[in-house]
């Protein structure tokens, strides 16, 4: 029964994770381990559905029509504390481009033990799911998603000793670089105003003003795809541009926590004033985005953005999706955008760049299709089309 269950997700604010609290009658992780060991669960990975120009269609016009134990016509259903749901959510209100049609089921999980509970109640109703943070940095189709939709509401920072932080995967990463910056800290100031959670800012390697995520990490918590806790130590882990081994782990079900190992500062809090006074000026903020479209071509000094700009593609626009006149790696629905839209315009875009200077833009952002079947765009070998 469990096989037939897939789990995509995307980054990095769409991540996902399952999160330690550091309040004191929370449970640790042993203690949660043995919770789902009683009840044998199998988590199958997270993984993230490959971006299309072309997404697959249906007959139906939209997705609740899921068929399991739960009454269809129920619109909410209550499980150990939660409350599911059912046919009412629209992702658009989730996503940073507001575009996105309902989801089968919704929950919200506001600690690590609501979220086991969420999980192992989608595995035993057959029901696929994905865990989401901020929404930014994807596109939902809209047809919505044919499954369910679970809300990490869990965020928690814990000061281990001076310049030592560990910080529960739903944290706004935002939030994080402010703080750490303010408090006299370096490492994190090009955080300050990107949004996505530090669950995600993780699992891709967010970066920015020549700083990573990646450079001061100490150890990361997971739970694999047996329900099993592991604390993996950043010297044993490969990180790469906008790449972590998570994305190649067939075991992972979900990164819990991060450590963080920074050091003492003057001046981290001037430099994290200038990064987001930087980003006001050169990012469209405010605009409805998601961030960079597309990863910087690898062994070229010119950015995606430059070769968009110059080969003329600023205020290009099909129907409601626009690449943006401040920054050509922006695209921004201006109004109306269907999931379609914002498809065709990253087509687009990215064949005329191919055309004029024979360079395959890659995508940053993920798209997930209403009927995901769990593909992992880094594992995916079918075409981009």
């Amino acid at each position: 029964m469990f096989g037939k269950i897939k789990t995509p997700t995307n980054f990095p604010s769409l991540i996902f994770f399952l999160v330690f609290s550091s309040h004191p009658n929370h449970h640790k992780p042993h203690e949660i381990s043995s919770q789902i060991t009683k009840t044998p669960l199998i988590l199958l990975p997270l993984s993230h559905s490959h971006i299309l120009l072309k997404s697959p269609r249906k007959p139906s016009s939209v997705l609740c029509n899921h068929t399991n134990s739960i009454n269809n016509q129920e619109l909410t259903h209550n499980c150990n504390g939660l409350k599911f749901v059912r046919g009412k959510k629209l992702l658009r209100d989730l996503s940073t481009w507001s575009i996105g049609g309902p989801c089968n089921y919704f929950v919200q999980v506001f600690d690590q033990t609501q979220l086991v509970s969420a999980l192992r109640y989608c595995h035993e109703h057959c029901i696929r799911f994905m865990i989401i943070g901020k929404g930014s940095n994807c596109l939902f189709d809209d047809l919505g998603f044919d499954g369910c939709v679970v809300l990490n509401q869990i965020e928690f920072l814990e000061r281990i000793e001076s310049g030592i932080y560990r910080v529960g995967s739903g944290f706004r990463f935002n939030r994080l670089g402010v703080l750490c910056s303010n408090e006299g800290f370096t490492g994190l100031e090009f955080a300050g105003g990107i949004p996505g959670t530090v669950g995600g800012a993780t699992y891709m390697n967010a970066g920015a003003n020549g700083q990573e995520i990646a450079d001061v990490i100490d150890s990361i918590e997971i739970i694999t795809t047996e329900g099993k806790f592991q604390t993996l130590k950043r010297t044993d882990l490969d990180f790469g541009y906008r790449s972590s081994p998570f994305q190649e782990m067939d075991d992972l079900a979900a990164i819990v926590a991060v450590t963080f190992r920074l050091k003492h500062s003057e001046s981290a809090r001037k430099r994290l004033q200038e990064y987001m006074e930087r980003r006001r000026i050169s990012q469209p903020v405010g605009e409805r985005s998601a961030g960079s479209v597309f990863r910087n071509p690898s062994n070229m000094e010119v950015s995606a953005a430059e070769l968009i700009e110059r080969a003329g593609l600023k205020g290009h626009r099909v129907g409601g999706a626009m690449v943006s006149n401040i920054h050509a790696n922006f695209f921004i629905n201006i109004g109306g955008s269907t999931s379609q839209d914002m498809l065709q315009l990253i087509g687009s875009v990215k064949e005329i760049v191919h055309e004029k200077f024979g360079v395959k833009l890659k995508e940053e952002v993920l798209y997930v299709h209403p009927y995901c079947q769990g593909l992992n765009p880094y594992k995916d070998k079918r075409p981009v089309m």
